[in-house]
């Protein structure tokens, strides 16, 4: 017999071989194929041989392997731990998982060591349920802790457990682990404060040294400590007053506890405590980037299902050294510009002037409205009302924290269009800090009374807007970054194939209220109204049914096309609205001059005539005859006679009565 690995085994050639054999070759085959023995180790392989677990034969092989073999008894214990060790997965998971009061986890390796522990203790107590192979071992009598000790001792080093060789603290150890479980092995050094030199108190008033306004360096937090603890410096809680005493500061025999400039800068310097002390000293935009946790997200599959919009100064100066603000909307999943704007002003009219070109380019591709907008609270709150409400015109609103750059998408594509496009063809792009030297432009200072003046090239605000738009159109063009996803296609064609086929038309009747122009207007003749010197017509004469009483004033918003041309105006009365008019289109008045156009656009205006007509015709008012009193009662005392009325003749011509012509040549015939 033989060990492979902990499992006491005995070969195939030992069972099947020899003058008497434990068993034959095809009762062998038969245990083997119906798993009721378990074979550890094929017989395949240049030299090899099974190997059988002894553990797994039936009894009565078993008995037969005593026979041939010898007695096994002093070695049973030994041989079930080889035969039966098992690493413990829900120990493992335990002492991963566990935490102390303040959070901290187990070191690895005492990790390892436990879990080990834990699974020896728990054979050990496999072993002591099983009453045969008990009464086995210990030949009948009670439990042998020095023996079961001896056993597991036997395999320490392979193993690699740490439990105690002597008896009766190996029976207290499993007695603990039996009443508190994993807990049990888990040794009362950790966490003890007794063992630290710097205690929580210690560590908590070194931070409280660091968190002066002037942001101390490590060396200025360790002299004043020290100095406290040699009474040349007092502190004092300013929220209470209280008076800090340095003799708790102090050992058990207390000696103040003096500490060395590392082991201050250590422990300011321990990851959680950088954490508190950039809170303190850092600005909200620098601590956000380089300790707050942030989200990890992943692109969508749609254009136009988040647009992220975005401001930014352009980085060349003006000839007044100011320079030109810009707004972006991008598309998220494209990364596409879909609407910009510029202003000498970061004001809310950059913002307005950004969606209206963003929807002049959505309305001449013939695109939907986009699902959600990602905007931020600057310039973009006084719209939270209206605008910018989830529902009102935008099925989706994201608002985002302030400050957190890398929430916003629009953030990183600025990036991209800066460095990718705006680089390689304008000078001076960069930051003067930037980290990579390409990226810093080239500046001169110029050492005169003010001590902060630059030499810097600067240009006028139509040329930098004119670089910045002629900038847009090649970043869009430019091929997708994500060429794996979108191969062969530009960012422009991303945005235009890819479409969220779940978007929605928009009513331009209500998104123009809120982005679009606004002029007071007066409906002249129940027909027309005049915008930006062209006249627009209603749709209906019956619309003046829904104008106030004595009130033809109408507020009218519109939007020009990029060609600056307006081609409907949207009219409210008091946020009421009442109509969307077209352009009123004139025609030549010489019949001999006029076009197919001159010929529809008169039709067009006869119909609202003939329209206007027939509603005034239909809404004829009827007289009434009014009496007085007395004369009322007169006509009620007369008595009533019998008069002849002529009934005119239904084929009689009138219609020279309906002729103008005729009464105008009845009255020159009197004359």
């Amino acid at each position: 017999m033989e060990y492979y690995g902990k499992i006491l085994c005995i070969s195939y050639h030992d069972l099947t071989c020899g003058e008497n054999p434990i068993m034959s070759v095809p009762n062998y085959k038969k245990l083997s194929s119906t798993g009721k023995i378990n074979v550890v180790r094929s017989g395949r392989g240049l030299g090899g041989y099974a190997l059988v677990e002894v553990a797994t034969l039936p009894k009565r092989f078993q008995e037969k392997i005593k026979e041939k073999y010898g007695d096994m008894k002093e070695d049973i214990l030994r041989n079930w731990f080889g035969s039966n060790f098992r690493i413990d997965a829900r120990a493992r998971e335990f002492y991963t998982k566990f935490r102390f009061e303040n959070g901290d986890a187990l070191p690895p390796e005492h990790i390892n060591e436990y879990t080990v522990n834990a699974s020896v203790i728990e054979a050990v107590l496999a072993v002591m349920e099983d009453a045969v192979l008990m009464r086995k071992a210990m030949k009948g009598g009670p439990v042998n802790w020095g023996e079961m000790a001896g056993a597991i001792s036997y395999y320490q080093s392979e193993f690699g457990h740490t439990l105690p060789m002597s008896a009766n603290r190996f029976k207290r150890r499993v007695n603990e682990f039996r009443t508190r479980g994993y807990e049990s092995l888990i040794s009362g050094k950790f966490m003890n404060q007794n063992r630290r030199k710097v205690t929580y108190g210690i560590e908590k008033l070194l931070l409280s040294l660091d968190a002066q306004p002037e942001q101390p360096y490590n060396t200025t937090v360790y002299e004043n400590y020290n100095l406290f603890l040699q009474g040349e410096r007092e502190l004092f809680d300013p929220d209470t007053g209280e008076i800090l005493n340095p003799a708790d500061f102090t050992d058990k025999d207390g000696n103040p506890i003096v500490l060395s400039p590392a082991t201050v800068a250590a422990y300011l310097n321990k990851p959680k405590n950088k954490a508190f002390r950039a809170k303190l000293h850092m600005s909200q935009w620098d601590f956000n980037n380089a300790y707050r946790p942030y989200h990890l997200r992943r692109v969508g599959e749609y254009s136009l299902s988040k647009i992220s919009l975005d401001d930014r100064d352009l980085p060349r100066p003006m000839k007044d050294g100011n320079r030109v603000k810009a707004y972006y909307a991008y598309d998220v999943v494209s990364g596409a510009v879909v609407g910009y704007a510029h202003n000498r002003l970061k004001t809310a009219e950059l913002f307005l002037d950004c969606m209206r070109n963003m929807f002049q380019t959505l309305d001449r591709n013939g695109m939907y409205i986009p699902a959600e907008l990602e905007v931020e609270h600057h310039l973009v709150s006084d719209f939270a009302d209206g605008l910018m409400q989830a529902g009102t015109v935008f099925p989706l609103i994201r608002w985002c924290n302030p400050g957190n750059s890398r929430e916003k998408r629009a953030e990183h594509m600025n990036r991209a269009k800066k460095y990718g496009v705006e680089k390689l063809s304008q000078v001076g792009i960069g930051r003067w800090y930037a980290k990579l030297e390409a990226n810093r432009p080239k500046e001169e200072k110029v050492y005169d009374e003010k001590n902060n003046t630059y030499k810097v090239k600067s240009y006028t605000y139509d040329e930098l807007v004119a670089d910045d738009i002629r900038s847009i159109h090649e970043y869009n063009n430019q091929l997708h970054p994500n060429q794996k996803r979108f191969p062969g296609m530009t960012r422009w064609d991303v945005l235009c194939s890819k479409q969220n086929p779940d978007l929605a038309p928009w009513d331009k009747a209500v998104l123009y209220r809120f982005i679009g122009f606004r002029t007071d207007t007066t409906i002249k003749n129940n027909s027309f109204f005049t915008v930006q010197y062209n006249n627009f017509i209603l749709p209906d004469p019956e619309i003046i049914s829904k104008l106030e009483p004595r009130n033809y004033k109408v507020e009218a918003y519109y939007l020009p096309d990029t060609d600056g041309n307006i081609t409907e105006v949207y009219i409210y009365q008091h946020d009421r609205y009442i109509a969307t008019c077209k352009p009123v289109k004139r025609y030549n008045e010489n019949t001999a001059e006029q076009t197919e156009a001159d010929k529809e656009a008169y039709t067009e205006q006869a119909k609202y005539v003939a329209k206007f007509d027939k509603m005034i015709k239909d809404g004829k008012i009827k007289r009434v005859g009014i009496l007085r009193k007395e004369e009322s009662k007169a006509i009620e005392n007369v008595k009533a006679e019998a008069v002849d009325v002529y009934v005119p003749n239904e084929e009689e011509d009138y219609s020279a009565y309906m002729d103008v012509a005729h009464f105008e040549a009845d009255a020159l015939a009197k004359v």
